[in-house]
């Protein structure tokens, strides 16, 4: 098997030539009109690229770009596991950020210049750092780097890609940053943070400095997340009387072993009930009334809640301690996603070009609402100060689509779809008859609201954020002809 590549050396016009198929090539570009220029700028070029041609394993990719115009340039550069990225005009070049862009590893030959963000980018990670004067020793250099380094530079190139250099806004708000960061230089971001994924901008260090407290370090660091996690039950509607739904759920709550304190947000607008109408339970109670009483408060930052934890509900779900429990033991293993019950997904309307919501069951899901879900405390934190005002605005005034953006912002910051657990079918339908009138499930113009969120969401971030996911974890032995007293959690089955 044979790869054609195209190579001009001296002044002689573009040819072709077969080369076996080898398994690292790399990609020349020239913005120069004329090969003799580069050998009369320096004879090394010239030396150079003869040494590449005989060394194997090396395919060399050497276009100039007047005659570039017969290949794919993109096609050319995505093949590429190395580009030469020499100087320009300048000590620099578009070629760097044209190589990173492709996943393409720069191969810098510009001594002097300072890489880009480079007082917070570590570019070791991510690019070859050569010596112009050194010409002759790059084909050694390259051919020295194993292929798990060649895919850990790849990946690398892409993240710093899709983190800082992606859009003019990113290029901007990143060197706002580090600006951020050199005048309050207490509570400034290390270089862990900035260079290990999610990246600097999704780190808010004014939450925390401390890479271990945040959900994304956890394996990096050899730590585990708390044992323990906060209820945290959203009320929007009075305290009727002991066998009110949010009353069942915080007795079921309380119950469970991990269970480290329960916390209710009365949005309600009437007046908070008396201590003695709430339910006695084994661990703390609190119940916070809410200033502002909207949908986005929901996610905001109490500091009573001190468990890497939160258990998010609303006050008509519907779930049992051997649900929470099953739920929480999934999370520890995916601390820095959406667990839950209730998965939505989101699909692309081409008759009307936008985003559409759907709740029907099918195979695969991109969303799990927030009514019965864990996820890592800094998410409040994220929720509350990342996002646009604009969008909390209109959160608010719907009184709807939190936890979408709440999913949005999850995936947006992870790359990954949230995980669902096992929950019995009649989930939704349980809340819509156990809810009063004021339920958001009884309103009809619900579904409709929540479309547009989804538009107004993707338009705010630039993409869309969701993953789609078909994978569900269950209990092991979760419906196996054994018996019911082998199971664990046998209850979820009797649901």
């Amino acid at each position: 098997m044979s790869r054609k590549f195209t190579t001009a050396p001296h002044s002689q016009r573009l040819r072709n030539f077969n080369y076996p198929l080898l398994s690292v090539s790399l990609f020349v570009v020239s913005s120069l009109s004329s090969p003799s220029l580069i050998i009369n700028r320096n004879v090394l070029w010239e030396k150079m690229l003869f040494h590449i041609m005989n060394s194997p394993p090396f395919v060399l990719f050497f276009c100039f770009l007047p005659l570039l115009a017969e290949f794919d340039y993109q096609e050319l550069l995505h093949n590429s596991s190395f580009c030469l990225v020499p100087r320009g005009r300048r000590l620099g070049s578009f070629r760097f950020l044209e190589a990173l862009q492709a996943a393409c590893i720069p191969v810098i030959l510009s001594n002097g210049w300072e890489l880009p963000f480079s007082e917070v980018i570590d570019w070791r990670k991510a690019a070859i750092i050569g010596d112009e004067r050194l010409l002759l020793q790059v084909p050694s250099i390259i051919r020295s780097v194993g292929r798990d380094r060649i895919l850990g530079l790849r990946q690398q190139t892409q993240f710093l890609w899709d983190a800082y250099f992606s859009s003019v806004a990113k290029i901007v708000l990143t060197t706002l940053e580090i600006i951020q960061d050199r005048v309050d230089s207490h509570i400034s971001r290390n270089r862990l943070l900035w260079n290990s994924l999610p990246g600097g901008l999704y780190i808010l260090p004014q939450y925390s400095t401390d890479p271990a407290q945040y959900p994304f370090y956890y394996a990096m660091l050899g730590k585990s997340p708390s044992q323990q996690f906060t209820a945290v039950i959203h009320t929007v509607t009075p305290l009727q009387s002991q066998i009110s739904p949010v009353v069942k759920l915080i007795i079921a709550v309380a119950k469970s072993k991990f269970c480290a304190q329960i916390v209710v947000l009365w949005n309600c607008d009437k007046p908070l009930p008396p201590r003695n109408k709430w339910p006695s339970t084994s661990v703390p109670l609190s119940v916070i009334e809410g200033q502002t009483k909207t949908m986005s408060s929901r996610f905001f930052p109490h500091d009573i809640i001190v468990t890497d934890a939160v258990l998010s509900l609303d006050e008509d779900s519907v779930l049992s301690t051997n649900e929470v429990d099953f739920a929480f033991i999934v999370w520890q293993s995916f601390p820095e996603r959406i667990v839950g019950y209730p998965a939505r997904s989101h699909y692309w309307d081409s008759s009307r070009s936008h985003w559409g919501y759907t709740s029907k069951w099918t195979n695969d899901y991109s969303m799990v609402l927030t009514g019965a879900a864990f996820y890592h405390r800094y998410y409040h934190y994220l929720f509350t100060h990342y996002i646009a005002s604009s969008l909390l605005t209109m959160v608010d005034r719907m009184a709807n689509c939190e936890d979408i953006l709440m999913n949005f912002l999850v995936s947006a910051v992870t790359k990954q779809p949230p995980i669902k657990v096992t929950q019995k079918k009649q989930y939704k339908e349980t809340m819509m008859t156990q809810g009063s009138k004021a339920s958001r499930w009884a309103d009809p113009d619900h579904f409709a609201q929540r479309q547009t969120c989804m538009n107004a969401f993707s338009h705010w971030l630039g993409f869309m954020p969701l993953v789609h996911s078909q994978m569900r974890l269950d209990p092991v032995l979760f419906r196996d002809q054994v018996s019911i007293l082998r199971k664990k959690y046998r209850d979820i089955e009797r649901l």
